[in-house]
């Protein structure tokens, strides 16, 4: 099998089937058409030419895998801890995804945090490193990484 090779190429000098392939791509995802005939003719687009362009052209951001890993932390209830992780989180460049925050009990709150770490300025290792020196962080571990 062939290896693909992809491009990056800028929308002002994609063919206009091409640009109308991603339109009506975009209003089946949204369901502003009810079918691949219904887009079409809302984009003024032969259905021959959305098939032959379907599976060759995507937008940017669909294309670019995201970084993801999500981190459990057990941490002292003391206030500011959380804003002072998060902190931390967002000098290292790392984008919060989500967070989730158990009720203290005897003390102490465990917190899990979900990161878009794309474009993270550091080795996630030198990251967890400078967590687990944190006064107030019992523990840190890594439940999983991926997209």
């Amino acid at each position: 099998m062939k290896e693909e090779t992809f491009f990056l190429v800028r929308e002002d000098v994609l063919p206009e089937a091409m640009k109308k392939t991603l339109d009506v791509k975009k209003m089946i995802e949204r369901g502003k058409a009810a079918s691949v005939a219904d887009a079409v003719q809302k984009a003024d687009l032969s259905r021959s030419a959305f098939y032959k362009y379907r599976d060759a052209v995507f937008p940017f951001h669909s294309v670019v895998k995201e970084k993801i890993i999500t981190l459990f932390f057990q941490l002292e209830d003391r206030a500011g801890t959380l804003s002072e992780l998060l902190g931390i989180v967002a000098g290292a460049g790392c984008n919060i995804l989500t967070i989730h925050q158990t009720i203290p009990l005897q003390g102490r709150a465990n917190v899990t945090l979900s990161l878009n770490i794309n474009g993270m300025n550091e080795d996630i290792n030198q990251l967890i490193s400078r967590f687990k020196k944190m006064e107030f962080v019992d523990k840190v571990e890594i439940l999983g990484s991926g997209a």
